[in-house]
Formats: C-alpha cells, structure tokens, sequence
C-alpha cells in the first residue's frame, strides 16, 4: 500500500476495519505502521473523520483507551449488551480487590505493606490476584530494607476501566463513593507525584518471583482466605 495516496473516504473504512480487528487499542503509533506510505496528517483527518460519524449515533462508539482507539458498544446500551453474556462468564474482582486496585492506582509505585498500612487488612492474597489479571505489576523495588518491590498499575488497567491515561482518573473521593469504602486519610492526598522507577528491577527478576513472593513483608495468604475474587 506504500505511497498510494489514498483520500480520506478511502482511508476511513480501512482505518475501521483495522480498529474493530484489533484485539486490543490500536495506537496512532501502530496505525501508522500499518498504513505506510499514507501522511500522517491524511490518516489523522481520517480518524477524526471517523469519530465524528460514530458520534453522531448508532450502537457503536470510537473511544480512546489505553492510549489507542477502540470501536465498543455505547455505555447506555450496556443493560442490552450484557443480557447477550452470562454476567458470571468472567470471575469478577471482589470488592477487596477493587479497593487495593484503587490504592495501587492513586498511590503508585507503592510497596504490600504500605497498601496494607492504607487497607487495615493483609493485602498479598490480592495482590497476587491483580498480578495474575494483569491489573497491577511490578516497577521496582524500594530503596529500604528488604527492598520490597513496587507495584503500579498497567496498561490492562487502563484499558479495563476505559482509561486514556492515569490523568483520567476520577477523584479519590468519586472513586471512594463507587466502592462504598471512607478515604484513609493517607490516600485522600490524592495520586502520588514520585516518577516509577522502570529501572530499578530487571524482566528476569520479576518474571522467576511468584505472587507469594512479590513482598518481603507479605504474608502468603489474606487473614480470611480471600483470593481477591467474587464467590461464584
């Protein structure tokens, strides 16, 4: 398809068709790659072409997530959409599971005990529970003794909860409210500003270590057995 100039009405069904194919976000970066040979600026007006047309009705909406663009089902029409899926198809996230997802998001990098500390209650059972989910993982270690690692939300996170980025993330309160859970105090100061430390812990060393082992203060299960997971 290299250098063959195609117009915008041209562009746009292609540009779809590579959006609803992905199985995950499609980034402007991929997209670009994919359409080789097209100007940037020509696929950009076709993009913003395209959402306008989804946004002018219809079932389906162009949203972007994850720093990608994705064709999903409209929010209203979720009551519809999910009488198509069984509601337990997937195990969902237990609401303990939630709130330490919530505690990872606004306070990261932040180590097991101190989500704990924030929590009341031993976290590593679910936190072992968002490693396997994809939801939080691994950025580092802290510079104390131990070294325990640090932990940060993913780009699956994002994904999951319709998020661009971490800037798109409701107030701590608004988040509190959904849960049913009061603010601790040391996380109503909101997200934190300490840069991740990508650096600090190589692939190898976080890849051989297991849910049970990700902290050095975390115990190997929760005090009530909890895996993290809604009962089916």
């Amino acid at each position: 398809m290299s250098g063959s100039g195609l117009v915008s009405d041209e562009l746009k069904p292609i540009i779809e068709a590579l959006i609803f194919a992905s199985p995950d976000p499609l980034t402007p970066k991929t997209l670009f790659r994919l359409l080789d040979g097209e100007p940037k600026e020509d696929v950009e007006q076709a993009v913003t072409a395209l959402r306008a047309d989804y946004d002018e009705g219809g079932g389906l909406v162009m949203v972007e997530v994850a720093g990608g663009y994705q064709i999903c089902t409209r929010p209203e029409l979720h009551e519809w959409v999910r009488k198509l899926f069984h509601e337990h198809s997937k195990q969902r996230l237990s609401v303990q599971a939630l709130e330490t997802l919530a505690v990872v998001a606004y306070k990261q990098p932040i180590t097991g005990a101190e989500i704990s500390e924030i929590r009341g209650v031993n976290t590593s059972a679910v936190i072992g529970t968002l490693l396997e989910r994809q939801l939080v993982k691994v950025v580092g270690r802290k510079q104390v003794v131990g070294r325990p690692f640090l932990y940060a939300t993913t780009r699956e996170f994002l994904n999951r909860f319709g998020l661009s980025d971490l800037e798109d993330l409701p107030k701590v309160e608004e988040m509190a409210e959904a849960l049913g859970m009061e603010v601790p105090t040391s996380l109503a100061a909101g997200p934190s500003t300490e840069p991740l430390p990508f650096d600090d812990v190589g692939d190898d060393e976080i890849e051989g270590s297991g849910p049970g082992e990700l902290d050095a203060s975390d115990e190997s299960t929760a005090p009530d057995g909890s895996d993290g997971l809604d009962p089916e």
